[in-house]
């Protein structure tokens, strides 16, 4: 029995061709790789961007003017808070501007707690005290201003202490010197709204006293 054997062609491996460069995947791939080299090297110049912003080196009070001997610049990075919202110090400040709200010692200088003394309702009233003040009443702070009525006469007849103004801020606060000091009192100068200057000036005119009530955790 005759058998032919039939020779087969030896299939050829078929080789890998090396990408051009105008292979539409490397350059999408180079395309890629650029892109996030200079994304990543805008986010590190973009966290380690500052902006100066004015602080505060004391604390300031309504009616304050507003000078460079005043403030300090801090440099505030980008990001963390609202630029908008603070006093740039890469910008001039106004010779006219003024504190129109309490800002705190150490602070950025908030862009709305500057203003015009033209915007400002407030006249400043000193107030004596009979005993020293409480540290809690500083530049600054908000207190209460309280009328307590004379002692009684031989008649009974009573008034309790009544709120003259709530939430006053704290301008100035002298204290008094020497042997007595624990005990003087001294004076508190508030700002007080026109409004309730009648009722505030009588009390201080009439018999009786007048205490300042510290407003808790606004003297830091």
């Amino acid at each position: 029995m005759d058998t032919s054997v039939i020779d087969l062609p030896t299939p050829v491996a078929g080789r890998l061709r090396r990408p051009g460069w105008r292979d539409p995947r490397l350059l999408a791939g180079l395309a890629m790789v650029a892109a996030s080299v200079l994304l990543g090297s805008w986010a590190v110049r973009t966290a380690q961007a500052t902006v100066p912003v004015y602080v505060t080196r004391a604390a300031m009070v309504p009616g304050d003017r507003i000078t460079a001997e005043d403030l300090a610049v801090v440099d505030v990075r980008l990001g963390t808070v609202n630029l908008d919202h603070y006093l740039r110090a890469d910008a001039p400040l106004a010779a006219d501007e003024v504190v129109v709200r309490a800002v705190g010692r150490g602070e950025l200088v908030p862009a709305s707690a500057v203003g015009s003394a033209e915007d400002l309702d407030l006249r400043p009233v000193s107030v004596t005290l009979e005993r020293a003040p409480s540290g809690d009443v500083v530049p600054g702070a908000l207190v209460d201003l309280w009328f307590t009525p004379p002692a009684p006469d031989d008649d009974g007849a009573t008034t309790d202490p009544r709120e003259l103004a709530a939430g006053l801020t704290v301008a100035e606060v002298t204290t008094s010197s020497g042997a007595f000091s624990a005990s003087g009192g001294g004076a508190v100068h508030v700002l007080v709204p026109s409004a309730l200057l009648p009722d505030v000036l009588t009390a201080l005119a009439a018999d009786g006293t007048v205490d300042v009530v510290p407003v808790l955790g606004t003297g830091g």
